[in-house]
């Protein structure tokens, strides 16, 4: 028979479990996303940026074609992660770019998450590797857009067949957080969710109230 332990289970992320890869949030890629509204792609995106370089995660920019086609990345990545390297590359699939690889291999973490642009091949094709090669992932899939609703769905729903965890931007950030009693990240997390996802509701001041003047632990 289970027993119950006040322990959180080991798939749930921390900031110093993970590596974050964000993939082509560029402007031309962009322009014919249509499964998302694009504010929005860039609110969530700028969302789960801010709250990584806040917690310190282990972070890897990469981008494609970046001067001859695709352009810059978006302003709420950079805005995060200021002069951050951006790995540039030609391959479609990250994970068959040597340079990429050597970074993931540098940081080491073995859980990784994954959003950007587009969800069918971009995103897929580096999940899809690196499930074959042994990493517990993840994918914030409304930090993802693809060229229409099918495309982004049906790529959504491939990679968790084959063992991606999805998850989205509010909830990437809060796993992170995970406790009001945190106090040395609060403020940086209730003030990313009242710029960026709408103050979830009433939760946040009813947070402050409870639990504001703690101290993290």
């Amino acid at each position: 028979m289970a027993t119950a332990t006040a322990a959180p289970a080991a798939s749930l992320l921390t900031p110093t479990d993970h590596t974050l890869v964000l993939i082509d949030h560029q402007s031309q890629m962009a322009f014919a996303t249509h499964s998302i509204d694009v504010v929005l792609l860039r609110t969530n995106t700028g969302l789960v940026s801010r709250a990584a370089a806040g917690f310190g995660v282990s972070t890897i920019l990469t981008t494609v074609a970046r001067a001859s086609f695709s352009g810059p990345l978006f302003p709420e990545i950079t805005d995060a992660f200021g002069e951050a390297p951006v790995i540039d590359r030609t391959t479609m699939n990250p994970w068959e770019d040597a340079n990429f690889i050597a970074k993931v291999n540098e940081l080491g973490r073995q859980k990784l998450v994954f959003a950007g642009l587009w969800t069918s091949v971009c995103i897929a094709g580096p999940v899809l590797s690196a499930l074959e090669q042994g990493f517990p992932v993840y994918v914030v899939t409304d930090a993802c857009g693809d060229v229409s609703s099918e495309a982004h769905e049906r790529a959504v729903q491939r990679m968790v067949q084959a063992g991606a965890q999805p998850m989205t931007s509010v909830q990437y950030m809060l796993e992170l957080q995970r406790d009001w009693a945190r106090g040395e990240t609060y403020d940086m997390v209730t003030g990313i969710a009242r710029a960026s996802a709408g103050g979830y509701g009433l939760g946040i001041q009813y947070a402050r109230t409870m639990f504001g003047a703690q101290e993290g632990h």
